[in-house]
């Protein structure tokens, strides 16, 4: 019988050379030369006034390294992304062995906000100068994404109002049924049960009312009606996906068709793709020229968004929603009546 060299598999001690891990031409090298030596991280380091006090703090730039490479393999979660950087020998390279805590990275993900997006055109502007953005044609399309709030705590302010209305009324219900129980001297184990679900819902009354003081009027709809608002992330929106009904965001991005740059990336709290078209046009405005294409799905297709395409001269084809009798799908926003 054949004899073959031993396949160790487990876990094995070996000397590591971190500089090594991370092969030249790879993502993870691009990363790491791009953070250290082409993104300007003022704002991030002006976040830190440990100078002369205080325990020292992780890098940024290493932070953002980890980040954008869990990301790259599809890791989203920052107990999994603690997880690489514990036991990846490429994110421990990565990172130098710096192993930062699942919620020192959450921290640092939420507390991101506008600094991601000039982090994001720094990058855009490195991959212009490489000639990496062909501005003949950008392609836009969308994704349903789920947000971390509850469905069941969406509605309009006069939802909102009767609920309350409802839940004053129980508790009031129960305070009447308490005293009762106080004069007939019945079960304390029940009265006690009862004493909990009073101040759960005095609790959730309370809550509600300040919901509506901080929040004096309706969100509203592209059309002028009426969007349902949501307790727990107001700026989110209950959609239809394909696997039900969501409370979340439609992500939409415009992508160059040279390399597969995306230009821009939006998250809106709507589930109508119609309204989210004119945003992302006027967003990559400066990347634009007067020969660059847009192209679209049936989704963005409206007569409202091929009138203001072809008043501010922009190309694009979008089709249809649905395939007319006669003629064919596509139609030109710079000939709003006329058949492509």
């Amino acid at each position: 019988m054949a004899r073959y060299k031993p396949i160790h598999k487990g876990l094995k001690l070996l000397p590591v050379d971190f500089d090594q891990q991370v092969i030249p031409g790879s993502f993870e090298h691009a990363l790491c030369h791009l953070v250290d030596h082409e993104l300007d991280l003022t704002e991030f380091h002006a976040r830190y006034k440990n100078d002369d006090e205080g325990a020292p703090a992780f890098d940024p730039a290493a932070l953002i390294k980890i980040i954008l490479l869990a990301y790259s393999r599809g890791i989203i979660s920052s107990r999994k992304i603690e997880a690489a950087c514990r036991e990846n020998v490429l994110f421990i390279a990565v990172s130098g062995d710096s192993q930062p805590h699942f919620t020192t990275l959450a921290a640092f993900v939420s507390e991101l906000g506008d600094t991601a997006a000039k982090l994001f055109a720094q990058v855009l502007l490195i991959c212009d100068r490489q000639g990496l953005i062909g501005r003949e044609m950008f392609a836009i399309d969308g994704v349903k994404l789920p947000a971390n709030a509850s469905k069941a705590k969406s509605g309009t302010r006069a939802d909102y109002q009767r609920q309350v209305t409802k839940m004053e009324a129980a508790a009031q219900k129960m305070l009447d049924k308490h005293r009762s129980a106080d004069i007939a001297q019945t079960d304390e184990a029940l009265v006690q049960r009862e004493a909990k679900q009073l101040a759960r819902l005095q609790q959730e009354a309370q809550q509600l009312r300040e919901w509506l003081e901080k929040h004096s009027e309706d969100r509203k709809g592209a059309k002028g009606g009426v969007r349902l608002s949501n307790r727990t992330d107001n700026e989110s929106a209950k959609m239809a996906t394909g696997k039900g009904v969501i409370q979340g965001y439609t992500g939409v991005a415009a992508v160059d068709e040279k390399t597969q740059i995306i230009v821009e990336a939006q998250a809106h709290g709507t589930g109508s793709e119609q309204e989210l078209l004119l945003p992302i046009v006027k967003a990559t405005a400066a990347l634009r020229t007067p020969e660059t294409v847009m192209t679209a799905d049936a989704g963005y297709h409206s007569e409202a968004n091929l009138k203001a395409l072809a008043d501010t001269s922009v190309e694009a084809y979008i089709p249809r929603q649905r395939l007319p009798k006669t003629g064919r799908a596509l139609r030109r926003p710079g000939h709003p009546h006329r058949q492509a």
